[in-house]
């Protein structure tokens, strides 16, 4: 099934253009920015401020949750007041589980936003098996409780984001599709079915999920689903509960990037756990790394497609030493510019030398290999890291690992019997390379590229490999100069995430001269994998970006519970500030921590309710508690 134009050249999709307020979403019209308030809805003034921070940051769209009728009754202040001080932003209402609160709001803002999982279904179904006719009876009853919406849109001009939550699939959903991206896709066209048949279009979908591979596997499906119905409304691109910090950015970047890389997206929202004013430059430099991308080089068309883009699957691999075969992804690091190299230099990537011990601490995000160039190595290196030189300095000294360009390669000198790492872009596969490469079992390649398309153009190299039958592991090599620590994350975060996410590289290598330190380059690398779900080597948070329904300090606490556990590797912790979206958002967290009333906090081990009610302050201490009697503490260093 398709879903974008071109996997070779970058063609945005092309939408019907829907209208917001003063703004038009689709079409050739520019990628929007949004965010959503943290107040309380009640709270006019503070809403109002927050509003026109995030507005004099870029915000383009400013959702506001409204829970309850008066939340939604209120947003006529609120809009009356942006009025008056002269903001024409369009307002979105967030709505999950009031329909009347809906109604309201449809004829006040400009936007209402409508969760299929929470809106009109019930929870907690006795039946857990459907007939046909069954489930035919669920779906009227929810025409019957969505139509009156609908034709409150139609009347009022009001638009409609049909956004499904991978944590709020329905109990009906899920007992059909289980928790899938097939699930999320059919739960938005439901709703969008009806909207249909009552010849209402002014739409926009979302497919939101924490998990990237869902997330971006479930907007391809949307897609494909709507090209096959003869529909195409715009898309709202985000990765919730993202995070905070390096994590949030690396995380969003690596689930939009991959999608904004396809052509998809007409308005996106980086989610973090800070101020949303913070939001909008980060959504911002992600956009302008695209910036100029259908520009590119033009690259030969794919027309035997191998890659499976609605579901994951791992290309399969020669294993060569750690690298490829069941081995996950390797970091490989770049020191080839160093003026010099001593042991101090290895502290950034992870290695820790003790004098007193004569010892290496080795970490948990500990680089597996570095390429030192012509460097000489004259000093013991920890065991496990790998050391690549130069073809020429290899050849003197035969230690480490030989790094050749194709020619070199292709020659009849003296390779490594181990491991012969191969630098190859795409115009260097002439057949005679890949009948080499077929047949030998140490090659391993680094691809790089220098196409403004290098997404696209890389995963042609990757179709070529997999069209000829060759199993040769490959690192994923792109270079950056002269970037923000910010926006390195970001674009790497893009260019890596779009091609690790469809199964493809074995390891990554970060060249980034003038972008940072060497350790926060080593951090983003292991971000990277751990983000795309390829390599867990940290504890990873799935935490909300609050908003008005949030019942603690989310940033406060967030980054509490973070400093008490962030040593757990492979423990993912989900904090959410309120019940909506939190247990199921945190479907696949090992531990949940939930706002379930003003100062009080419920314990979740997967999706088990194991302690209500907990007093906030106490609440930390009983997570960590919760932890450990299930055997997945330990201490700190």
């Amino acid at each position: 099934m398709p879903y974008c134009k071109s996997l070779s050249n970058y063609n945005r999709l092309k939408t019907r253009i829907v209208q917001v307020g003063n703004l038009k979403i689709g079409g050739d019209n520019p990628i929007h920015v949004q965010s959503m308030t943290t107040t309380d809805t009640m709270d006019t003034e503070a809403t109002v401020a927050e509003s026109i921070r995030m507005i004099e940051a870029g915000c383009k769209l400013v959702r506001i949750t409204a829970p309850s009728k008066k939340e939604a009754e209120n947003l006529q202040n609120i809009k009356d007041q942006l009025r008056a001080r002269g903001y024409e932003t369009p307002i979105v209402a967030d709505i999950h589980y009031t329909p009347n609160a809906a109604e309201i709001a449809a004829r006040i803002v400009e936007k209402v936003r409508v969760n299929p999982g929470n809106y009109a279904d019930k929870k907690n179904f006795e039946e857990i098996e459907y007939t046909d006719e069954s489930y035919q009876q669920e779906l009227d009853r929810i025409r019957q409780k969505f139509t009156p919406l609908v034709h409150i849109c139609k009347e009022y001009g009001t638009a409609m984001r049909i956004g499904t939550n991978h944590g709020s699939l329905s109990d009906r959903i899920l007992s059909r599709y289980g928790d899938t991206p097939k699930g999320m896709v059919e739960s938005a066209m439901e709703f969008l079915r009806i909207c249909r048949d009552e010849d209402y279009h002014n739409i926009i979908l979302s497919m939101k999920a924490s998990n990237t591979r869902v997330m971006v596997q479930a907007y391809r499906l949307l897609v494909a689903e709507m090209i096959k119905e003869g529909m195409d409304y715009p898309l709202h691109l985000g990765v919730t509960e993202a995070g905070e910090g390096e994590d949030g950015r690396i995380k969003s970047a690596v689930g939009i990037g991959t999608l904004l890389a396809d052509g998809l997206g007409d308005t996106i929202r980086v989610s973090l756990t800070e101020a949303p004013e913070f939001e909008m430059p980060v959504a911002q430099q992600l956009l302008s790394h695209f910036d100029g991308v259908e520009e590119h080089d033009p690259i030969e068309e794919i027309n035997k497609n191998p890659l499976h883009s609605f579901d994951y699957q791992k290309r399969e691999t020669n294993t060569v030493l750690n690298i490829g075969g069941k081995n996950v992804p390797v970091v490989k690091a770049d020191f080839c510019l160093k003026k010099k190299i001593t042991p101090a230099s290895f502290f950034a990537l992870g290695y820790n030398y003790s004098v007193p011990l004569d010892k290496w601490h080795i970490s948990d995000m500990a680089a597996d290999y570095v390429f030192v160039g012509d460097h000489d190595i004259d000093f013991e290196v920890p065991g496990t890291l790998g050391i690549i030189y130069n073809y020429k300095k290899w050849k003197a000294h035969k230690k480490g690992y030989p790094f050749l360009d194709a020619k070199q390669y292709l020659s009849d000198e003296e390779k490594s019997d181990k491991m012969n790492m191969i630098y190859a872009c795409l115009s260097d596969l002439s057949r005679e390379f890949l009948d080499k490469l077929k047949e030998d079992k140490t090659a391993v390649l680094l691809i790089d590229t220098y196409n403004k398309n290098g997404i696209a153009e890389q995963r042609k190299l990757f179709v070529e490999l997999l069209n000829n039958g060759i199993k040769t592991p490959v690192i994923i090599g792109r270079a950056y100069g002269d970037l923000s620590e910010e926006q390195l994350q970001l674009s790497a975060s893009a260019d890596f995430g779009a091609l690790l996410l469809d199964g493809l590289g074995d390891g990554i290598f970060i060249a980034a001269a003038n972008c940072g330190s060497d350790q926060m380059i080593n951090s983003l690398g292991f971000g990277i994998l751990q983000a795309s779900r390829t390599r867990i080597s940290k504890t990873e948070y799935i935490s909300c970006p609050s908003c008005g329904r949030t019942l603690f300090d989310l940033q406060e606490t967030t980054a509490k519970i973070r400093k008490e556990t962030d040593h757990l590797k492979g423990v993912k912790i989900g904090i959410m500030g309120c019940i909506v979206n939190g247990p199921g958002e945190m479907a696949d967290a090992n531990y949940g921590y939930v706002g379930t009333g003003k100062g009080k906090i419920t314990l979740y081990k997967e999706q088990t309710v194991v302690e209500k009610n907990i007093p906030e302050d106490k609440a930390v201490t009983a997570l960590i508690d919760l932890i450990k009697q299930h055997g997945d503490w330990v201490e700190k260093n």
